[in-house]
């Protein structure tokens, strides 16, 4: 999965945990909320572009 991001999705993904890690060093709850709703966002946007990939014919 990594190879596929590159370079830039890894340094995103890296500053995405580093964020999450900040909130739960102070507060964990909210910091479980966040990364609940980040990994709710991420399906919907995987869906969105599967959808539009197969309505192209291409997936």
């Amino acid at each position: 999965m990594l190879k596929n991001l590159g370079p830039q999705g890894i340094a995103g993904l890296l500053i995405l945990l580093a964020g999450i890690a900040l909130i739960a060093y102070q507060n964990l709850v909210i910091a479980a909320g966040i990364a609940l709703v980040l990994a709710g966002l991420g399906i919907i946007v995987k869906a969105l572009v599967s959808g539009m990939l197969q309505s192209f014919g291409m997936f």
